[in-house]
């Protein structure tokens, strides 16, 4: 009862400070809430360089209740922001407020699980789901959407804000490209769903353009059939040049020679490979980067991931 009544206190001052219009009552149904550990929890992200607290945070249980909450601030007599947060990946602060209320997306019971159309081959997605659990739900029907970002534990709303690119792009496109439809909050709190031919103008706003055009709520991404197995290459290169040629030969081959996944990128490391993200070699055995070669950059290496989908049937001819 103490707790319910300080949060319904702290309501009532977050309304005379910003002028909302709805009732504590019904600001307590929406979700919102201060609690020292949520509004803590929002006040900084992945890039800790900056630390600004909310008045307040919402879990919202469904797209209304984002709408409702905008469109509360669109109407407020003195204004106040409203910043969606999935799974708090920003490096900069873009996700957070210091004179509003953070949406926090992700989390157990915002919007449901992903809706998986087997027969249309997509998937409804909540805007805070976490790739992670797009591709568990997928899975379960043999299935997997087109394009990924290398990290899977981001928010499906976050990624399409920004682009979401990785390995497959040069052959599906970013993650922006595999979208048949959103559902939209806009600046006004209206709830509207969009497409390519459905509210186009707002559709291509929203994608990739950084959170300024309406919070995603619901994502229709598209799915191919999951690879049965995926053969997995690391190359490991000291000269920039043979490594760019090399990446560049290997997107510009068709049919059976095609890749599924091509990407290139640097490691710098005065230390042991073994502390990167990945092991190369074994623990038992540490490999020195200035070990690769005396032509390293001094430290400097480039690398290729590759991968190669096939069937348990091409097991024995794969390596061709």
């Amino acid at each position: 009862m103490a707790t319910k009544l300080l949060l319904t206190f702290a309501i009532c001052r977050l309304i005379v400070t910003v002028g909302l219009t709805l009732e504590p009552t019904e600001l307590l149904r929406l979700g919102l809430t201060v609690d020292p550990f949520d509004v803590e929890s929002a006040s900084v992200d992945f890039g800790l360089m900056t630390k600004v607290e909310p008045l307040a945070v919402l879990r919202p249980s469904s797209a209304k209740d984002v709408a409702q909450l905008v469109k509360a601030a669109y109407e407020s007599s003195h204004g106040f922001t409203v910043s969606a947060r999935g799974h708090g990946h920003s490096i900069n602060g873009q996700a957070q407020t210091g004179t509003g209320v953070v949406v926090q997306m992700s989390g157990v019971g915002s919007g449901g699980k992903p809706r998986v159309w087997g027969g249309d081959m997509y998937v409804d997605v909540w805007g805070g789901e976490l790739w992670i659990d797009v591709l568990k739900s997928c899975l379960a029907y043999g299935l997997a959407p087109k394009s990924w970002t290398d990290y899977l534990y981001l928010s499906v709303g976050g990624t399409l804000s920004n682009a979401g690119i990785s390995g497959q792009a040069f052959h599906h496109g970013p993650q922006i490209s595999n979208v048949h439809e959103l559902d939209v909050v806009t600046g006004k709190g209206e709830l509207m769903t969009c497409s390519k031919e459905q509210n186009p103008e707002l559709f291509h706003a929203v994608l990739g353009g950084l959170g300024q055009f309406g919070i995603i709520t619901r994502a229709r991404i598209s799915l191919e059939p999951a690879p049965q197995r995926v053969r997995w290459i690391r190359v490991l290169y000291s000269n920039f040049s043979a490594f760019t040629k090399d990446q560049e030969y290997l997107i510009s081959l068709h049919g059976n020679q095609k890749f599924d996944y091509v990407e290139g990128f640097v490691i710098v490391d005065e230390g042991l490979i073994n502390n990167w993200r990945s092991s190369f070699f074994s623990p038992r055995n540490p490999v020195k980067i200035s070990s690769l070669g005396s032509n390293n950059n001094g430290g400097v290496l480039y690398c290729l991931e590759i991968t190669k989908n096939y069937h348990e049937s091409k097991v024995e001819t794969i390596d061709q």
